[in-house]
């Protein structure tokens, strides 16, 4: 294997809470994702669950990041074992979880993404992970080496924060802004002063639990001031937004 793949670095970086920022990528083309992973992002967001990916769009992606500083973290559709174990098996290590709101369901991602006995993770001897089959150390080392992050974007998510931090197997944890905005009656507003209590708070408890937080902050003056509250991982915005706002300032250049 790929020594820049074991041991995982990304893991190892949020572990130490050194700072992570990333980018989203929600295009679902390779060139499109072959070009932000030149940028020097530490970690980029290949979207499963708003973007129009599957397994089949997610491999070229991953072979576009190879080499690459920045890691791979995949976004699933859902918290279903199979889907994450399809995901494991083409080559994903990291992984956000979203709309996680109980212990049982954050034991549930980390479960799906570990071999038994540690999980619940199905067994294939040949995939594009292991190289298809010809990494000899890759069952003793796949379990230590899975970054799981899941997403608190509801009140209920909110209510057992420390439970969902203190889960074993969970690394961190993240805030989508977008839908704990409209859990909170804010519908398309995360600005609001109480969305944005509840994000600090969030970000408060996970600390407390020694567990690194981050978010997506396509805004700078947002991104910025949750650094300031202590996020470690930070998305500053997602290719799809880059091009539709440098597209536009193009065309209105000379339109207007």
């Amino acid at each position: 294997m790929n020594n820049n793949v074991f041991p995982n670095k990304f893991k190892a970086a949020l572990a130490a809470h050194q700072v992570q920022i990333g980018c989203w990528s929600a295009l679902a083309n390779p060139i499109s994702t072959e070009v932000l992973g030149l940028a020097g992002f530490d970690w980029i967001v290949l979207d499963g669950e708003h973007a129009p990916n599957d397994i089949t769009t997610f491999i070229p992606q991953l072979m576009a990041l190879t080499g690459s500083q920045s890691a791979p973290v995949v976004r699933a559709p859902t918290n279903d074992p199979v889907i994450i174990k399809r995901l494991l098996d083409i080559g994903f290590y990291n992984f956000l979880i979203p709309f996680v709101e109980t212990q049982e369901e954050a034991a549930l991602a980390v479960s799906s993404t570990r071999y038994p006995p540690e999980g619940i993770r199905g067994v294939s001897v040949s995939h594009r992970a292991n190289m298809f089959g010809t990494v000899p150390d890759y069952f003793a080392q796949s379990n230590k080496n899975i970054t799981v992050l899941v997403q608190i974007e509801s009140q209920q998510g909110v209510d057992n924060v420390d439970a969902i931090a203190g889960t074993n197997g969970v690394d961190g944890i993240f805030v989508g802004p977008g839908d704990l905005a409209a859990a909170l009656g804010h519908l398309g507003n995360a600005s609001h002063p109480e969305v944005q209590r509840c994000i600090q708070h969030i970000f408060a408890r996970a600390k407390a639990f020694d567990k690194p937080a981050g978010i997506l902050a396509p805004v700078e003056a947002d991104a910025k001031r949750y650094l300031e509250w202590g996020a470690t991982f930070v998305a500053v915005g997602s290719d799809l937004g880059v091009f539709r706002s440098a597209t536009q300032k193009l065309c209105d250049q000379f339109k207007k």
